[in-house]
């Protein structure tokens, strides 16, 4: 996908590599699960791939419920006033592919160890053995069907 770029924080500023500043204290918006608004700039989680934010999903029941609104709340839920973003590379939307940390945890993977996403294989097998677990443990999408992100968004376009 591209080098990476580290983010440094200065005095509450964190600065990529690359010369883009994110304020420690921006506002963060929560798009869905797997992408954010940080200090103006689009963030699209790397590697990950979450429910869009009105697909619907169906529980170990069959009782259809909106998985994408779940994604996105559980997304808001891990982030902190530590957002970090370390900059992967810039996708063909512009938007600046990124893995973040909040409290020191890599937010991209507790989205799909907690199974609010999936791993996206297409791009990156970093997270594949969470999206293991997250199956076998029945979490979160795991827990009944869904159809993946990727194949949604396909068939939304038509």
């Amino acid at each position: 996908m591209g080098t990476g770029h580290k983010v440094k924080c200065f005095g509450g500023v964190l600065i990529l590599s690359s010369g883009i500043v994110f304020s420690a204290q921006a506002f963060v918006r929560v798009v869905d699960g797997d992408s954010l608004w940080l200090d103006g700039k689009e963030i699209r989680l790397s590697g990950i791939d979450a429910p869009e934010y009105h697909q619907m999903c169906f529980d170990a029941q069959n009782k259809e419920y909106p998985c994408g609104k779940k994604a996105t709340e559980a997304l808001r839920n891990m982030l902190g006033r530590d957002l970090k973003c370390n900059f992967v590379v810039k996708d063909k939307y512009k938007r600046y592919v990124s893995v973040c940390y909040s409290h020191g945890i890599n937010v991209n993977r507790k989205m799909v160890e907690e199974g609010w996403a999936v791993a996206y294989k297409r791009y990156s097998h970093e997270y594949d053995e969470a999206e293991k677990s997250a199956q076998k443990s029945k979490k979160g999408i795991w827990q009944g069907r869904f159809m993946k992100p990727e194949l949604f968004r396909i068939l939304q376009k038509k």
